[in-house]
């Protein structure tokens, strides 16, 4: 081949590969060798290392082989003993000359942790959107107060806004592990050859700059050996975390539906909701469902990675499978959609919500709370007040708002006489009422991190920032591989003279 035909097919190779263009060449097994293959030639070439008259037929090859690769039905290899063929089959044997100091241990550990990578930005991109989601959503409802439950019950009024900017805590920790996860992943092997390094003086660092990491894995035992069967592990470990978070919300919605009327459900149609084949009556939460179906199927490829790294010697090829781990991470992104989805189709009723509350004494533990900080009656004591009033208005069925003030006072009076001094009822009526109220109690509360307006503002701004940062991670992310990939074409590109 004439060197400006080789300049004219390493550019058409360039313009095929260049990271996140319009629409890129896929970033696979295949793809990573042909950059391997390309930064080790111009690597080796500059520091003496390869010979320079053998370097345009050597490039003219990795270019031919990049080339059929691209075309529909071409060869892609995944492996270094069936690409390494199609090279000596394009430039001859002094081709192999790239593979001094390299081996498929190193190269393979190499790919796997760029395609892991990429999946990672991919699944940030997905978890940032729905954490973004999730906190408008808290925006919307900082000030609607429903119930909250534990141990399956009802338990205290609540902001919803509040509620939901737990949730999204959740999901702001689990990019915190996703950011850590990846700094860990984004050390290259490459130049380690199987375990121990070699005798060529290969520059690793050059490499790992070309290949988009941002550092070595420094031992050589430990690249291909140990931290290459340890990533999609940590991994599968941040898929569960996230698949546990979006589980919870669902399974707290999905008690709803089990009311006859609900205080939150999905908005109808759109394939939220889909109806009986029986039963005229019923509209069932089909992406309530789905959803928490893809969440669990996550879960059981998470645990693929711990299975089969498990019990086997260093250097074994169980764990190290890039297709099934980018087959967890994608299922992860599946059901983050659908976590989203969900958001934006769910239908709260603040009237319905506020009268549930109204309608149960969630509300109870506020009186012993305000006799406890504000008239000094030991906690215990107003705890025990507060029950006998439970006690007695669920014998009765009386809602909070009608319990009557003088049967608090007797209640009052008999549940602290052997405790108190004075066993007179120290709140007014109105206050009693007021007390019970839900939607005062949140207003009221003091504590940092809880639902009134100062800190859901607070909370609010905070949860922005962090989505924001979140953003500018993944972009200076994938741009520093961007770069990465632009120059090594770059370089490479002159490889051929004019």
């Amino acid at each position: 081949m004439k060197f400006n035909h080789i300049a004219a097919a390493i550019t058409l190779c360039v313009g095929a590969s260049s990271a996140w263009a319009q629409k890129p060449a896929p970033r696979d097994e295949f793809y990573w060798l042909g950059q391997m293959n390309k930064a080790t030639t111009v690597i080796n070439s500059e520091e003496g290392l390869l010979d320079p008259a053998k370097v345009p037929r050597i490039a003219a090859g990795i270019v031919k082989v990049l080339q059929d690769g691209a075309l529909p039905g071409g060869r892609r290899p995944s492996t270094v003993i069936t690409f390494e063929p199609l090279l000596i089959r394009a430039a001859g044997q002094d081709v192999t000359l790239l593979h001094a100091g390299r081996s498929s241990q190193d190269m393979h550990a190499t790919y796997r942790a760029a395609i892991l990578k990429d999946d990672l930005l991919a699944l940030a991109e997905q978890l940032n959107l729905t954490s973004a989601t999730l906190v408008n959503l808290a925006e919307r409802h900082s000030k609607t107060i429903v119930p909250n439950y534990t141990n399956g019950v009802a338990a205290q009024p609540n902001s919803y806004g509040h509620y939901l900017l737990g949730h999204a805590a959740g999901l702001e920790r689990d990019a915190q592990r996703l950011r850590e996860a990846y700094a860990r992943i984004d050390r290259s092997a490459m130049g380690t050859t199987v375990l121990n390094g070699s005798s060529w003086p290969l520059n690793r660092l050059r490499m790992a700059n070309y290949l988009g990491f941002a550092a070595l894995v420094d031992n050589a035992y430990d690249a291909a050996q140990i931290s290459s069967s340890e990533h999609p592990v940590e991994v599968a470990a941040l898929v569960t975390a996230m698949a546990l978070h979006v589980g919870s919300f669902i399974e707290d919605v999905m008690t709803q539906y089990a009311q006859p009327r609900p205080w939150i459900l999905l908005q109808e149609g759109g394939g939220n909701t889909y109806v009986s084949s029986a039963m005229p009556q019923k509209r069932n939460p089909g992406l309530l469902n789905d959803t928490r179906r893809d969440a669990s199927t996550s879960i059981a490829l998470a645990m693929g990675p711990v299975i089969r790294a498990h019990n086997i010697t260093p250097g074994m090829a169980d764990a190290k499978d890039a297709k099934t781990h980018t087959d967890m991470v994608k299922s992860a992104i599946v059901f983050l959609q659908g976590f989203d989805k969900i958001m934006k189709g769910l239908v709260i009723h603040p009237e319905r919500a506020l009268e549930e509350l109204n309608s149960d004494w969630t509300a109870s533990q506020e009186l012993a709370d305000v006799l406890m900080h504000k008239y000094k009656i030991p906690f215990r004591a107003g705890h025990h007040f507060a029950s006998e009033v439970v006690d007695y208005a669920k014998l009765n069925n009386i809602k909070p708002l009608d319990f009557p003030y003088s049967e608090a006072q007797r209640i009052f009076k008999m549940s602290v006489k052997d405790e108190l001094a004075n066993p007179e009822l120290p709140m007014g009526e109105a206050e009693f009422k007021a007390t019970l109220k839900p939607e005062i109690i949140v207003q009221n509360r003091k504590t940092v991190g809880g639902p009134q307006a100062i800190e859901m503002q607070r909370m609010l701004a905070l949860a922005q920032q962090t989505i924001q940062a979140q953003s500018r991670w993944i972009s200076s992310k994938k741009n520093f591989i961007d770069k990465a990939m632009n120059d090594l074409d770059r370089d490479f590109l002159r490889l051929s003279p004019p």
